[in-house]
């Protein structure tokens, strides 16, 4: 079967789709992933077909930072060129669409255009539930059921509104009627990918909709390690590893200087990787990295510092190390307070309070605690035993028996 996986936005919205990818692969079906063209090389180093879908979300952070007016502009660019790209890698031909929540409007879209089927493969909680509120919430948890309820269905309702003009445009360009638009949240069935040892699925979410485990990334063919960072990881104890993911570009000179200051504050040695914010690495005791698959790394350190998106967060689980989360916006606050609720994290850093003393009297905090490195550890020995793309093929294999029998 024909399976084209949809998704938009950062490396760690992408990397998981290559693990889910993989393993449809191995099962027999043809796999393709949309998604921005930067991603080309880790999708077809990861043995799969790319299908690129404009978009450069780097810019869109750099622009949303530069003006209000350059954001609007920019955001309905990337927005209309989503739209444009995801149609036309469904034409392209599949039988089944698996897309993550970020581009499904337009995948649902399309898959009604082409009459082809959609699931959902969401990577961070996408109903609203009474338990908590959803990720990128304005409203802080603890304000009871009713209140948690409301914040995400508000926060439901600002993704819905975000894509609703595009979706009108695209449904005019594709010819079906305006007045038909598929409800929010109609994808049926979705699949979300992180474990529920971790976010355990609410009691209240509708039938349909599910928490697998963790897709995880897998690493491209023929990587290797660089050989200074062998080096360097040799010449002394386990280092910490500090990165901010898609984070504050153009901030990494200042970023470097205070996490070298940070880091002798701490007393430790520090991989720091670049990242969006170009982060540099200052001092013998600092190496800088590039890109490089956090499932090599991680194990290989004391501890990592990173901005709490869903990708890093669910590799440092993944470890079992302890980590320090120094979220910024959207989904990050989310799970930097998991991180902490779990035992694995020292309170959260928010990124808008950080200085070096702050980040290395969190270092140390976090270090210092045996108890917290025991948690991480069991908590990934028991992730280890959880296959979280097992029930997504099983879906995947029922809708092909389906259609042959059909």
């Amino acid at each position: 079967m024909r399976i084209l996986i949809v998704t938009a936005g950062s490396r760690g919205d992408v990397a998981p789709f290559t693990g889910l990818g993989r393993r449809l692969l191995e099962a027999g079906h043809r796999v393709s992933v949309a998604a921005h063209p930067s991603f080309a090389a880790l999708v077809g180093g990861c043995g799969l077909d790319h299908r690129s879908v404009p978009g450069d979300p780097q810019e869109l952070v750099r622009a949303r930072a530069a003006s209000p007016e350059e954001a609007r502009a920019a955001s309905r660019a990337y927005v209309d060129g989503l739209a444009d790209g995801v149609a036309r890698a469904v034409a392209d031909g599949a039988d089944l669409v698996l897309t993550a929540f970020g581009p499904s409007p337009f995948s649902r879209t399309a898959g009604e255009a082409f009459g082809v089927p959609v699931v959902g493969t969401y990577l961070a909680p996408a109903f609203a539930t009474g338990q908590f509120p959803l990720p990128g919430a304005r409203d802080a948890d603890g304000s009871g059921p009713e209140g948690n309820l409301a914040a995400g269905r508000a926060v439901l309702g600002r993704a819905e509104a975000l894509f609703a003009d595009a979706v009108t445009r695209l449904r005019a360009r594709l010819g079906l009627p305006a007045d038909a638009r598929p409800a929010p949240g109609g994808v049926r069935p979705v699949f979300h990918g992180f474990s529920p040892l971790v976010v355990p699925r609410p009691a209240d979410w509708p039938p349909g909709v599910e928490v697998t485990g963790y897709w995880w990334p897998v690493r491209p063919q023929r990587w290797r390690p660089p050989a200074d960072l062998v080096d360097f990881l040799g010449a002394g104890p386990p280092p910490v590893f500090i990165g901010f993911g898609s984070m504050a570009p153009g901030q990494g000179e200042r970023l470097g200087e205070l996490v070298a200051a940070a880091v002798r504050r701490a007393g430790v040695r520090a991989v720091v990787q670049a990242g969006w914010a170009g982060l540099s690495g200052h001092g013998p005791d600092v190496l800088a990295v590039g890109d490089l698959p956090h499932d090599w790394l991680f194990p290989r350190t004391a501890a990592v510092v990173h901005h709490a998106g869903a990708g890093t967060t669910a590799a440092g689980l993944r470890a079992g190390v302890p980590a320090v989360p120094v979220p910024v916006m959207a989904d990050q606050p989310f799970w930097a307070s998991r991180l902490h609720r779990l035992g694995v994290a020292p309170r959260p850093l928010p990124f808008r309070d950080l200085t070096a003393e702050a980040l290395g009297d969190a270092l140390t905090a976090c270090l210092s605690d045996p108890a917290r490195r025991r948690r991480a550890a069991g908590l990934a020995g028991r992730l280890a035993a959880e296959d979280g793309a097992a029930p997504v093929l099983a879906h995947v294999a029922a809708h092909g028996a389906g259609r042959r029998g059909g």
